[in-house]
């Protein structure tokens, strides 16, 4: 039939039968010209100069749609309404995302980057910070958590890595984090902190560095991050200590090597094995992942370290140490001496004593024996308390100088060995620092003890006093006076 025909049979126009002619399927609606905006048309270049504006500023302090209206509105006398900005600055956005190239990864190279989560630590809910080491060839990966993400837990994840997959990569793609990058020089080229700097050297790595600002620069990390966060990490986690939970999160790594990864054809652990034989041995022994700085003992035996106050021995006042910093552990020291061990505080303004540091100058000053700091806490076995107020009660003030000396013994012996040999001081009523001395090293040497007097002249003799006859006839006069009554 004639396209007249067409037209009046099937009730449109014959301009809209030319078309289906034209074409084998129905195109669809399609825009000639261009959407009209007249209110808006005039201030295009004006919004566009402000987005070009924000890239040369801090994205927080970046124009929003609103405050473009509100500029628009208030300096240009724009009469539109919001919602007519707001769809421009959406499109423009829109057109304007970055686009990225696919990439592809070889094998024995790795990614290295922080995250954060919220995790019940011992009943206490906290944010803690988990380091993932990935692997963008075999995309297999290891998660370990920590309280703070400084250089020690950096250096420390890495040993832990690198342990788990038995390789070390021939390089690693990193952040710009201040813990591992001192000054990003005006040329790009990264000046690396003085611990990051051993740490590579040790291993051997290669380092690399994304752009600051872009995390698409190591794109595999930054999406393992929030796939470990969603699948080892939900719903919150509760463990009783740190190392409970990376126990766990070690074996979740390990089983998700099973899995096979969209986009291929065989599991993580089938093409980690690639990776792996593309990586360096490991080097003998692992790099010593600790902080190091100088510091001073104060008048009080006290050594500063990131805002906490560690006890030294007392021996040591005045003199310059050095310091180490490990994640769970404050090692100092002076000159090639270890003097001091204590557990890592993570909280402000806490005082860490080890009450044997103290006890040397609590023996000279024995009146601060009631009062003294370091020793308040400490949890003494009952034999050592009830030791202390029987040498008090029978020798006053030298009873506290041979109770110090007695926990002295703790310098050299356990707390189990020192409350056995109190035990069985107390036992034999051999109340006094030389006996106890004494039983211990018997315990020590396992021989009998032989306490005589006569070899200990220190310990505490028994005075046995005569009776007088006048005192004797005296009580056996109220005697018989008592049985006549």
């Amino acid at each position: 039939m004639s396209s007249r025909e067409a037209a009046r049979q099937f009730g449109v126009s014959r301009e809209t039968v030319a078309k289906m002619l034209k074409f084998s399927e129905p195109p669809g609606y399609r825009r000639i010209a261009t959407t009209k905006r007249p209110k808006l048309d005039g201030f295009t270049a004006i919004i566009d100069g402000y987005i070009e504006g924000d890239r040369l500023v801090p994205r927080k302090q970046r124009h929003t749609a609103k405050r473009i209206f509100e500029r628009l509105r208030d300096e240009h006398d724009f009469t539109g309404g919001y919602t007519t900005v707001k769809d421009y600055v959406r499109i423009h956005h829109q057109r304007h995302k970055e686009v990225f190239v696919p990439l592809s990864h070889a094998p024995g190279h790795g990614q290295a980057d922080f995250g954060e989560a919220q995790v019940i630590i011992g009943g206490v809910q906290q944010k803690v910070h988990f380091f993932v080491l990935d692997l963008p060839h075999s995309d297999a990966c290891y998660v370990r958590a920590y309280p703070r993400a400084m250089t020690e837990a950096w250096l420390d994840g890495h040993n832990h890595a690198f342990a788990f997959f038995g390789a070390v990569p021939q390089s690693i793609v990193y952040d710009n984090d201040k813990c591992l990058v001192a000054r990003l020089m005006p040329d790009g080229v990264r000046k690396r902190t003085e611990a990051f700097s051993g740490f590579l050297s040790h291993y051997l790595i290669k380092d690399r560095y994304g752009r600051p600002g872009k995390g698409n620069d190591k794109g595999k990390v930054e999406g393992m991050v929030g796939y470990t966060r969603r699948n080892f990490m939900v719903p919150i986690p509760q463990f009783p200590s740190f190392d409970a939970f990376n126990d766990y999160l070690e074996e979740q790594c390990l089983a998700r090597q099973a899995d096979v990864v969209r986009g291929h054809k065989v599991s993580i652990g089938e093409r980690l094995k690639v990776d792996l034989a593309a990586m360096q041995a490991l080097p003998a022994t692992s790099f010593d992942a600790c902080h190091k700085q100088a510091g001073r003992v104060t008048s009080q035996a006290l050594v500063r370290y990131k805002g906490n106050d560690y006890s030294v021995p007392v021996a040591y006042g005045h003199r310059e140490v050095w310091i180490r910093g490990y994640v769970g552990e404050v090692v100092i020291g002076c000159k090639a001496e270890v003097i001091a061990r204590h557990r890592r505080s993570y909280d402000s303004d806490d005082m860490i004593f080890n009450p044997l540091h103290y006890l040397p100058l609590i023996e000279r000053k024995i009146a601060s024996l009631d009062q003294a700091a370091p020793l308040e806490g400490w949890d003494l076995p009952d034999e050592l308390t009830k030791l202390r107020r029987l040498l008090e009660a029978r020798m006053g003030k030298a009873g506290k100088r041979e109770y110090v000396q007695t926990l002295r013994l703790l310098e050299t012996i356990d707390m189990v060995t020192l409350a056995a040999a109190t035990r069985d001081a107390l036992r034999l009523g051999a109340i006094g620092f030389d006996a106890i001395k004494h039983l211990v090293l018997c315990r020590i040497e396992r021989r009998p003890a032989k306490l005589d007097l006569d070899i200990y002249p220190y310990l505490p003799r028994a005075t046995v006093g005569t009776t007088s006859p006048s005192s004797y006839m005296s009580l056996m006069a109220r005697t018989a006076a008592g049985a006549s009554s």
